[in-house]
């Protein structure tokens, strides 16, 4: 169930789709793309995509104030993340930036926490659980790893 709004959270959330907005989709290209300033920001090396990364925190961060939970302002943050790391590799992450999102993304992850937060909650906590899983299968193959070199290496020397 969606609990009510107050009129200032109301603002505050119109506030964030208009940052959202501007961030990922203000800007309509030949053929109806349409994007945002945070991939052309992220073409200014070296600063554009921590720029980027601090427009995206701040809406994680008012999204915190409005209560949204730790399952999903996780899940914001590995937005941000994938979006802060793959943008950071020249070419091939600015062209990532273009349809990644994480604005628009965690915006809908917070309207959904707003409109039913059990709901989000759950999808939050399995998203949390499947993260978990994957780093544990990634820890797992880099000690597999780890010990592949070490049996190669022990067979040179």
């Amino acid at each position: 169930m969606r609990r009510a709004l107050t009129v200032d959270e109301q603002r505050h959330v119109e506030r964030l789709r208009g940052v959202g907005e501007l961030l990922d989709r203000s800007l309509r290209l030949p053929g109806g793309l349409r994007i945002g300033l945070d991939p052309i920001i992220g073409l200014v090396p070296g600063i554009g995509d921590l720029v980027g990364a601090g427009f995206s925190a701040w809406i994680i961060l008012q999204s915190a104030r409005l209560g949204a939970s730790k399952a999903v302002l996780l899940r914001m943050l590995w937005n941000t993340g994938v979006e802060s790391v793959v943008g950071m590799v020249p070419l091939l992450g600015d062209l990532f930036d273009f349809g990644w999102r994480a604005n628009t993304k965690n915006l809908a992850l917070l309207e959904r926490h707003l409109d039913d937060p059990r709901d989000a909650g759950r999808a939050g906590r399995s998203f949390v659980i499947g993260l978990g899983a994957a780093l544990v299968g990634l820890a797992a193959l880099t000690v597999w790893g780890l010990v592949q070199v070490s049996e190669a290496i022990g067979r040179i020397f």
